[in-house]
C-alpha cells in the first residue's frame, strides 16, 4: 500500500536570489508595521514590580553534537547585550511588546559577535546568533500568563535530538531579524513588566506586575509522535494545550495553543551516545 502524505512536504531549495528578495520584502512589511503602529508597541521601562507573576530559567550552555563550545559562551555575550533592551520593559493594557522593534538589528557595532544559528535544517554561525534561547524563554514564560502571543514562530526543522529536555517539543519560539518575531499583547487591566538577566548558569527571566495572579496555567503535550514521510524523510509532530486553573487550584478550562510539525534532521531512534 502506498502511504499517505502526513502534511510535511519535501524540503524546498530556494535560489539565493529568491531568498534575499524574499528578505527584503518581509523586512520592508516589517520596518512600516513597527512605523505605522509606533504608538502600539511597548517601549517604556520601570523598577521591578513587587508580583511575579512567572519565572523561569534555561542552562546558558549546552553540549551539542558537532558545535564547537566556543559559540556558546559567545552565545553569552550576545545574550548579555540583548538583555539591556528587553529588561523593566513594561507592557500597558492594550500594548504590544515585539522582540525585535525592541533589540534592533545585531550589529558588530553595538558588539554583537558570532554565534550559532539554524537555517535550512542545519546550523552556522552568524552575528548575534544566540538569541532564540531568549525568545524561547519569553515565549514559555507567556504560555504561563493571561497575556496574548499574536506572533510566534518555530522551525520548521529538528535540528538537534533531545538531550535532557524539560518542556514539550515545540514549547519555543525561534526569531530572526527584522521579520521573524516574537509579539506579545496585553489584553488585560493591568500592567506586566518583563526581567530578564543573565546569571552565572543561567538566564532567568520573570513576567510581573503589580498585582496577584488570578490564575495558575499547565502546559500539556498530545499526539506527539514521529512520521516516516513519502519522500524519505522523518517528522515530527504534537500538539500544546494550556490548561487554567483558579487561585484555589480548580480546573476552568483547557485552550489549544499550537500544533507543531517540523522535518527531523537526526536518526529518529538515537543512543545516548549520539545525543550527548
Amino acid at each position: 500500500m502506498k502511504k499517505k502524505p502526513s502534511g510535511v512536504r519535501e524540503p524546498i531549495k530556494r535560489s539565493p536570489l529568491r531568498a534575499k528578495l524574499g528578505m527584503w520584502y518581509y523586512g520592508g512589511m516589517r520596518r512600516l508595521l513597527w512605523v505605522v503602529k509606533r504608538k502600539n508597541f511597548a517601549r517604556q521601562k520601570q523598577p521591578p514590580f513587587g508580583i511575579i507573576q512567572f519565572s523561569h530559567k534555561t542552562p546558558l550552555l549546552r553540549k551539542l553534537r558537532d558545535v564547537d563550545m566556543q559559540y556558546q559562551y559567545n552565545k553569552i555575550v550576545n545574550l548579555k547585550i540583548a538583555v539591556k533592551e528587553l529588561n523593566g520593559i513594561v507592557i500597558r493594557p492594550g500594548e504590544v511588546f515585539s522582540y525585535w522593534y525592541l533589540i534592533g538589528a545585531t550589529t558588530r557595532k553595538k558588539g554583537y559577535i558570532e554565534g550559532m544559528v539554524l537555517k535550512n535544517g542545519t546550523f552556522g554561525y552568524g552575528v548575534g546568533g544566540g538569541l532564540c534561547q531568549m525568545s524561547n524563554l519569553i515565549y514559555w514564560m507567556t504560555l504561563h500568563t493571561p497575556l496574548t502571543v499574536i506572533e510566534r514562530h518555530r522551525h520548521g526543522y529538528d535540528v538537534f535530538p533531545d538531550s535532557k529536555r524539560t518542556q514539550p517539543f515545540g514549547s519555543g519560539a525561534t526569531c530572526y531579524y527584522p521579520h521573524g518575531d516574537l509579539m506579545i499583547r496585553n489584553d488585560t487591566d493591568m500592567d506586566f513588566q518583563l526581567c530578564i538577566r543573565v546569571g552565572d548558569e543561567f538566564l532567568e527571566g520573570e513576567w510581573r506586575a503589580l498585582g496577584e495572579p488570578q490564575f495558575s496555567y499547565e502546559i500539556v503535550e498530545r499526539d506527539h509522535e514521529v512520521k516516516s514521510e513519502y519522500w524519505g524523510g522523518y517528522s515530527r509532530h504534537n500538539k500544546l494545550f494550556r490548561r487554567v486553573y483558579d487561585k484555589n487550584g480548580a480546573f476552568i478550562r483547557e485552550d489549544f495553543v499550537v500544533q507543531n510539525d517540523a522535518i527531523m534532521m537526526y536518526p529518529p531512534f538515537l543512543s545516548d551516545s549520539y545525543k550527548e
